[in-house]
């Protein structure tokens, strides 16, 4: 099976991208890239297993689109992967607005 995954970029600084990843309308996981002066930092989190084959395919197209593309002139690509899920988004905002809800009169940052 070839996974083609779509790419919706979540947040971008000078040095590293956050990106989720989509197979068709099923999230497959979520990517972090760091770009360092001649090497490249990715950590993936699968939502589900795949095999080392699709693993390997997998890591190869976010080379091909998103790392060799970029500015960087790598020497190396090294990526950490997990499987595991998604517990939720937390947030300073997010946690004010739980906050007030829950009775409470202001929320120092």
């Amino acid at each position: 099976m070839t996974i083609k995954p779509i790419y919706h970029r979540q947040s971008r600084t000078l040095s590293s991208e956050q990106y989720q990843l989509m197979d068709g309308a099923e999230r497959l996981g979520h990517l972090d890239l760091h770009f360092g002066a001649t090497e490249v930092f990715g950590t993936l989190v699968l939502d589900r297993e795949l095999s080392e084959e699709e693993m390997a395919q997998l890591i190869e197209q976010v080379d091909e689109d998103l790392v060799l593309s970029s500015e960087v002139a790598r020497e190396d690509f090294f990526v950490r992967v997990y499987v595991g899920r998604e517990l939720g988004l937390f947030s300073d905002d997010l946690l004010r607005e739980e906050y007030v809800e829950d009775g409470h009169d202001g929320f120092e940052d």
